[in-house]
């Protein structure tokens, strides 16, 4: 049980987690003000981006030079701690919202939580685990600013705001989360 807290200190997951219980508060309890309605999908996905961005910090150790030459197998631990954090964020969505406002449904929740953690294990396996939350941020901001979903590349490009069951939604989430996942597991973060 201490490697796992050793582990957990080294990738900076207490302070991730408490990044992501306070961002969802935080946007939680401005909900029930702003949104345009129990539909709108923007506020969920805020919340489970920042909290995907929140955790990127912990998918790079403090020595990667250290962490390639350890004794021990990466790829499963690497692979649990992308799949382990999507849960996480998207469980603490879920429980705020137990509290009163509905945000998001619990499908929409899982497919956005999962492509959101694959996508920021993406950006660490591309560029580092200090810029994966790069990726999310900026396909984040192209989805809230892009022109109705009405073709087939524009539905990918919002997967994240489409309602939960649409096929384009659904299959770019699972690809990124698969992808990400796998090409963080194989190859770390890059230095």
């Amino acid at each position: 049980m201490r490697w796992l807290t050793l582990y957990a200190r080294s990738r900076q997951v207490p302070a991730s987690l408490a990044a992501v219980v306070i961002s969802t508060v935080v946007v939680w309890a401005l909900a029930g003000d702003g949104g345009e309605g129990p539909g709108d999908p923007r506020l969920a996905v805020l919340v489970l981006a920042t909290g995907a961005m929140a955790a990127s910090i912990g998918l790079s150790g403090q020595d990667l030079a250290l962490d390639r030459t350890a004794a021990i197998r990466w790829v499963p631990r690497r692979a649990a701690h992308v799949l382990l954090f999507g849960a996480v964020v998207g469980t603490v969505l879920l429980t705020v919202q137990t509290m009163g406002e509905d945000m998001a449904t619990t499908a929409f929740v899982v497919r956005d939580s999962a492509g959101l953690m694959g996508l920021v294990a993406l950006g660490a396996a591309l560029s580092g685990g200090q810029y994966a939350w790069t990726l999310p941020f900026a396909w984040l901001s192209f989805s809230f600013f892009a022109p109705p979903p009405t073709s087939a590349p524009m539905q990918v490009a919002t997967w994240m705001l489409l309602p939960p069951g649409t096929a384009a939604g659904t299959w770019t989430a699972l690809v990124l989360t698969v992808a990400g996942t796998a090409a963080y597991a194989v190859a770390g973060p890059r230095r």
